[in-house]
């Protein structure tokens, strides 16, 4: 049973206030962020105050490290110093699997996770998702945006050649892949709307800029009731199906086949994860 990425939370490792806070959200994971939150001036006292935040308890919630560019002053230190102590490491701006080997020999044990967010990343997805010590794979939204000099349009349709490769590659290397951030943090609508897209592409979840998010995304990006039921009716129908010497079952008029058996399956382990996660 795979662990949930509903919800994948922005926190500033600068704000000790929100590393408190963040022990106690409906966040399936959290992105302690070293980078693009953190002023220069505040690198070196962020990264020593994240380190010992993550000596608390956050649950079960995944804990990731964003760190900084190996091509910053801190990069390097911020590789060693999460080195363990965190679920994962998350490496700005992966161009290519280049980038993943240069933390990776910095940081022996820790899973890596890639932050999507250039064109050439985009353009070397596969390559990139296929890396043996990668387990996850961010969009950044917002820097693709600026690279690629893309306006700004609801259904994302600038995105979606970026979205789609990244996507690809990480359901066929069997990586987790989260979608990019919605900015607009009190415009629920478009922010459900967003949600809704990723999760009719195949995203595991969604990456978030503030707590008030996190309903919504968690809702998307799990199987409603209805969908249980279904899947549940499904396997049933299926194995009834077998035991009489079927290769096919039906269900609410539909064909019921082995590859929906699967997903069905799979909806269901998804379930019962983000329920233990919840204690629902």
């Amino acid at each position: 049973m795979s662990r949930p990425y509903r919800s994948v939370l922005y926190i500033p490792a600068a704000n000790a206030r929100a590393l408190d806070k963040a022990q106690g959200l409906a966040a399936d994971a959290i992105i302690f962020d070293l980078e693009d939150a953190v002023a220069p001036s505040e690198k070196q006292a962020a990264r020593d105050q994240l380190g010992a935040a993550l000596q608390n308890d956050y649950g079960g919630r995944a804990r990731i490290v964003r760190i900084n560019g190996l091509d910053t002053p801190w990069g390097a230190d911020d590789a060693r110093a999460f080195a363990t102590g965190a679920d994962a490491v998350l490496i700005p701006k992966v161009n290519s699997p280049a980038d993943l080997d240069q933390v990776a020999a910095l940081v022996p044990d820790a899973p890596l996770w890639a932050m999507m967010e250039t064109a050439a990343g985009m353009l070397n997805a596969a390559a990139i998702a296929a890396h043996p010590r990668l387990e996850g794979m961010v969009m950044g939204t917002n820097d693709l945006a600026k690279e690629i000099n893309a306006r700004f349009r609801a259904d994302r349709l600038p995105m979606q050649a970026g979205l789609g490769l990244c996507l690809l590659a990480a359901k066929a290397n069997g990586k987790v892949i989260v979608d990019g951030v919605f900015n607009a943090f009190k415009d629920d609508d478009g922010l459900r709307a967003e949600c809704d897209q990723g999760r009719d592409m195949g995203f595991d979840g969604k990456t978030l800029i503030h707590p008030a998010q996190l309903a919504i995304a968690n809702a998307a990006f799990a199987p409603t009731e209805a969908e249980i039921d279904l899947a549940r009716r499904q396997i049933d129908a299926f194995e009834a199906a077998t035991a009489e010497g079927k290769g096919v079952a039906v269900v609410d008029g539909k064909i019921v086949e082995n590859l929906h058996v699967e997903t069905a399956r799979k909806m269901l382990d998804q379930a019962r994860a983000i329920a233990e996660l919840t204690g629902a």
